[in-house]
């Protein structure tokens, strides 16, 4: 079996959607992925994010909001975009296959505490079904 592919994650702030994603895919494929992330505009990790994460036992206080130019000089396998500024305004990976999966972006639910955490929840569960489905769709091709 060839080495871990790598794996890039953008979305805008980098605080919500692809922390989660990068946390996701080293929960259920850290064997055969290295996930990163980073934002074309980053915020800091959203505390509903870390909330969330936690709830399904993955911790995610480590992880850090990172800007996207850290990244732009180095080799990945994937980046995957997970909302439409991020499509937009994702420099060139080449040699990346560029995948784009749209989210909602829970940071910009506004409500109490409880409408929050359905959002974040959502999403969260919403990027966990399309990573596992991902994963298993790349099984064939690895």
């Amino acid at each position: 079996m060839p080495g871990k592919q790598r794996v890039l994650f953008l979305c805008t702030g980098n605080s919500a959607l692809s922390q989660m994603a990068e946390a996701t895919l080293r929960q259920i494929a850290g064997d055969e992925y290295i996930a990163y992330s980073a934002g074309t505009q980053p915020r800091g990790v959203h505390p509903r994010t870390i909330e969330v994460m936690d709830e399904i036992d993955v911790d995610i206080r480590q992880q850090k909001s990172k800007n996207i130019d850290l990244f732009v000089d180095q080799q990945f396998d994937f980046v995957i975009t997970l909302c439409d500024r991020a499509k937009e305004r994702c420099p060139a990976f080449p040699g990346a296959a560029l995948i784009h999966c749209g989210f909602d972006d829970p940071t910009e639910t506004r409500g109490d505490r409880d409408i929050e955490l359905r959002q974040f929840r959502k999403v969260r569960d919403a990027i966990t079904r399309r990573i596992r489905l991902w994963t298993l769709a790349m099984k064939p091709h690895r």
